[in-house]
């Protein structure tokens, strides 16, 4: 049996290697259409601050591995232009033809480009891919920008501004809304907004870039110097090629899958950044890019690609990412987002210290939100200077568990004065969520 894989990054390789696993003897061949396979997408802002030297220290594994190691053939260069599901064929380049019994889509997602006059200048980068994060590379070794504009205040917006700082640039983060990482919390963003300024940036929120030009970037606040726009506006998926071929679109304008990853036509499955799925705490079709996700999905997608019934239920959403000294975790429902899905939400926020205060031990925030009617846990979010990556681990856990506010107090989670107090931050807001419950 022959499956072909279009994509060759996070779940397009997850699911060729998981195809492989299952059955030995499937003929597996994976298109890429760029030079670059198997790479670390997340580790990109931190190749542009300097913190990871080489850019091939992102790259996991190379064509040649997965031939040898794995009898995948892996084919770089090789751009899918259209499915023919009649035919039961992909067809590559001008006219090459790969026959399929089997076929996985992983197309991924790519950066959003905002309708702005002067996007296509050439000192407007993205940082989406890691030929995106080379060419920035290049960019800021032989032009030497001063001062650096972001658009977006997203994951990678917020990363790409640390890392050009971490360069020495000026940076402007310009962000169209009020929100930061698409939440709209005052403490958050409070906490995000003096982070930054304590490492100079200039934080413009509800801010709208009206042009861009050599040396000057326009907006509704102002026209303002700079040599260098990063373009972090959001991601779309790359959905083009399933839609003409007539897979169905979901309502997140992703692929619409069932939980085997299994679109609408008989043996094509999508999974990763392309696809949307189903957020267990709402109910509700969800998309949202992350490698974690893609890499799950992909696994579920090369198994029954393969003849398998492997299920992939969804996601509460769990994220985390970090702002210079700022951690920042968050999963499930926040307050206003379970509003506008129609629950009756109530949260609780507290501070409380990461561990001993006389270990050195700092405040970390944390808000915990649950179903007033059920007492449900609904989402978590986490915020500090330390302690935050694995606590809201914890709140993801019980998000999966579909545990009640009460029934999060009675975990039984560790403590020693090196790593957490007594009574660990998590316990103390589930304890002032039941009360107010209560």
């Amino acid at each position: 049996m022959r499956l072909v894989v279009i994509g060759g990054v996070a779940a397009g390789l997850s699911a060729a290697s998981s195809a492989r696993r299952r059955d030995p003897s499937l003929d597996i061949t994976v298109l890429e259409k760029g030079e670059d396979i198997s790479y670390s997408a997340c580790g990109l802002p931190y190749f542009i601050g300097g913190e990871v030297p080489r850019a091939g220290e992102l790259m996991v594994y190379t064509a040649e591995f997965f031939r040898r190691e794995r009898n995948i053939s892996v084919l770089t260069a090789h751009e899918a232009r259209a499915i023919r599901p009649a035919r039961r064929d992909v067809i590559v380049g001008e006219g090459n033809r790969f026959p399929y019994d089997r076929l996985v889509i992983a197309t991924g997602a790519r950066s959003r480009r905002p309708p702005i006059p002067g996007i296509d200048l050439p000192h407007v980068v993205c940082a989406n891919t890691l030929a995106e994060a080379r060419a920035l590379q290049e960019h800021l070794a032989s032009q030497r920008p001063a001062r650096a504009a972001v658009i977006g205040a997203g994951y990678i917006g917020l990363e790409m501004t640390e890392a050009l700082r971490k360069r020495g640039l000026e940076v402007r983060l310009i962000e169209a809304s009020g929100q930061v990482l698409g939440r709209e919390e005052p403490h958050l963003i409070l906490a995000v907004q003096e982070e930054l300024a304590r490492h100079g940036v200039t934080w413009m929120r509800e801010t709208q870039v009206s042009a861009i030009e050599p040396g000057r970037i326009c907006t509704s606040a102002g026209e303002f110097p700079c040599e260098l726009v990063v373009l972090a506006a959001g991601l779309c998926p790359s959905v083009e090629l399933a839609a003409e071929a007539g897979i169905q679109i979901g309502p997140t304008g992703a692929i619409h899958i069932d939980d085997r990853m299994q679109t609408n036509l008989a043996g094509i499955y999508a999974a990763g950044d392309c696809a949307e799925t189903v957020h267990l705490v709402s109910g509700s079709p969800v998309w949202l890019p992350l490698g974690t996700t893609a890499n799950k999905m992909g696994r579920v997608a090369g198994e029954n690609a393969s003849g398998g019934r492997a299920r992939f239920p969804g996601i509460v959403g769990t994220s985390v990412v970090k702002v210079f000294t700022l951690e920042i975790g968050m999963t499930g429902l926040g307050g206003t987002a379970a509003r506008r899905a129609g629950i009756a939400a109530v949260s609780a926020e507290i501070r409380a210290p990461s561990r001993a205060k006389y270990l050195g031990g700092q405040a970390i925030s944390v808000e915990l939100t649950a179903d007033r009617q059920s007492g449900r846990l609904l989402g978590g979010l986490m915020f500090g200077a330390e302690g935050v990556a694995k606590r809201i681990d914890v709140v993801a856990t019980a998000l999966h568990a579909r545990l009640r506010a009460r029934e999060l107090i009675d975990l039984d989670l560790s403590y020693a004065p090196p790593f957490a107090p007594v009574w660990d931050p998590v316990l103390i807001a589930a304890r002032r969520l039941a009360r107010l419950l209560d």
